[in-house]
């Protein structure tokens, strides 16, 4: 593993802070990138739904951040996820920049430059270990889902697309 100076600030971030949090593992810098959810399983050699892959909102009544934490191979129902927090829109890119302090295809679930609005997946908690973005495309780290509930603070819903 590099350094943490060679590595990108974000991910320099997001490795402050979970040594901060006491978290007990480092962040992986993938070889090949982890934007998509079949990307980082292929990199990390684990299943695609131990992904917990973070998708923002932008709810409309405030304009607020609304960040979903959801299994790799979920879809996210806008519908379940409006209907515990409010009428939500779409999130560009400069928005989740902006609101949150990551680029899109590295969103961590920690470290947001303000407060966010969270929800985790529900499937997640079947799994010992799940791997997050952490601040950059290459970058992730591990976690058990009861960490990402105690670092986030973030309720527990069904939020998955069900057909």
């Amino acid at each position: 593993m590099s350094s943490s100076t060679d590595l990108p600030e974000t991910v320099q971030r997001v490795a402050r802070l979970l040594q901060d949090l006491g978290h007990d593992q480092h962040v992986v810098m993938l070889p090949e990138t982890g934007k998509t959810s079949a990307e980082a399983a292929a990199g990390l050699g684990c299943e695609v739904a131990e992904i917990a892959k973070s998708i923002v909102f932008r709810r409309l009544n405030d304009d607020a951040a609304v960040m979903v934490v959801a299994s790799g191979v979920n879809r996210v129902d806008e519908g379940k996820v409006a209907a515990l927090v409010g009428p939500l829109g779409k999130a560009d890119a400069r928005f989740v920049k902006e609101k949150i302090g990551y680029a899109i295809g590295g969103v961590c679930p920690i470290g947001h430059l303000e407060k966010t609005v969270m929800l985790i997946d529900q499937d997640l908690l079947q799994y010992t270990h799940v791997w997050a973005a952490a601040g950059h495309p290459h970058a992730v780290f591990k976690l058990t889902p009861q960490q990402l509930q105690t670092m986030t603070g973030a309720p527990v819903a069904d939020v998955a697309l069900r057909a």
